[in-house]
């Protein structure tokens, strides 16, 4: 990273969150979604034995590393992998991929019986059981020492509620079913009328400190009151409109755990009756285009259904994420993702004018260096 980039680099212990050290990184990537995690790749280069002494400090699965710009955390996460690399010349570098916070629920199992909710309960409840369970990092087979306090992860948590007509739930997951917590979220997240969940990093403005929150949103997450807004000719470098139909669909059938009560006969997994239909679409001319998931721990058809019906809706067709491309200036704040961005857009294709509200569901930064400038590509989902 050049020396005079609004960006830098801060490492972590992962658990405790004290700072290692503020290291140079080059070749920076980041990117952060909502409903997948995000990513960071750098190279830290190594002149001299002094700063390869500082780097020994990164250690992948027990280091957290933030970016920051301009005073703002722009990213956190944790590093997971590492490869030190000597060139021909003896130059020596340590490459550096992370993955924001969302990523550790997939390292980590249901060992436990007490996360189980038999009375109806808000989704968002129980996602924030979930994450409080994985927050903790003693045994959880072994009792507490008394007064002592357990060691945590640090994440934190809002109270957001799902709206007042959705559905409540119930769950539970066994010990020694193995579950990984991320297929847990996934699974409840899914549903019909379900939610979206993510890591968001930043500053607490009483005192500097980093913060790691969950943030729900129930169907959505939607950050901002007021709408940003891009144009071009004018902030948006270019910009592009991928339609796929090949990940699209007009018919949806989820299917769950196999059953095999007779050990003579073939196992074979549950599935509704009933195929979900998009009947407007193939009303309008739409041939069947069948979209399919496997959810192995799942042993009610109601909620195959639920799966099927929320993966229909979120694959209608022709799936169209559409992307631009942005200087990042003062007016773009660090917490853009479920933010809404009114993009104008007058060329030969849009000659009457593209004037559409999309909410921002995905975002890749490119710092700038040898030249290059700041920029940020934002992914986006039509309000």
């Amino acid at each position: 990273m050049a020396i005079d980039t609004p960006y830098r680099a801060i490492f972590c212990d992962l658990l405790t969150d004290q700072t290692l050290d503020i290291l140079p990184l080059r070749d920076v990537s980041i990117d952060d979604y909502i409903g997948k995690a995000g990513s960071l790749s750098g190279t830290i280069p190594i002149p001299n034995k002094e700063i390869a002494d500082r780097v020994k400090k990164v250690r992948e699965g027990r280091t957290a590393v933030y970016l920051e710009r301009g005073g703002d955390l722009w990213w956190g996460g944790i590093v997971w992998t590492t490869t030190l690399q000597s060139s021909g010349r003896g130059v020596l570098t340590l490459g550096v991929q992370a993955a924001t916070f969302d990523s550790y629920a997939s390292r980590r199992r249901i060992r436990t019986d007490a996360i189980s909710f038999t009375t109806p309960t808000d989704q968002l409840d129980i996602a924030r059981r979930l994450w409080a369970e994985l927050d903790l990092q003693d045994d959880p087979s072994v009792p507490p020492e008394e007064g002592k306090e357990p060691r945590r992860l640090g994440i934190t948590f809002g109270n957001e509620k799902s709206p007042p007509d959705y559905p409540l739930r119930t769950a539970s997951w066994r010990n020694g079913d193995e579950t990984v917590y991320l297929d847990a979220l996934e699974q409840l997240a899914s549903l019909e009328k379900g939610f979206e969940h993510q890591i968001l990093v930043y500053r607490d403005p009483n005192d500097g400190r980093r913060v790691r929150q969950l943030r729900l949103g129930s169907p959505k997450i939607n950050n901002g009151a007021a709408d940003l807004v891009f144009d071009r000719p004018g902030s948006i470098l270019s910009y592009s409109f991928p339609y796929d139909a090949t990940r699209g669909g007009t018919t949806a059938l989820a299917r769950g755990a196999s059953t095999n009560a007779n050990a003579g006969t073939e196992s074979r997994p549950i599935y509704p009756a009933k195929q979900q239909l998009a009947t407007d679409l193939l009303a309008d001319g739409w041939p069947l285009l069948d979209l399919s998931s496997d959810h192995n721990e799942v042993t009610d058809t109601l909620t195959l259904d639920s799966l099927a019906f929320r993966e229909l809706d979120d694959a209608r067709g022709t799936v169209v994420i559409p992307a631009i491309s942005i200087h990042l200036g003062g007016i773009v704040p660090p917490a853009l993702l479920g933010r809404m961005a009114r993009v104008r857009i007058t060329d030969e294709w849009f000659s009457e004018g593209l004037d559409t509200r999309y909410r921002i569901i995905g975002v890749k930064v490119t710092p700038p260096e040898r030249g290059r400038p700041d920029t940020a590509e934002l992914y986006l989902e039509e309000a």
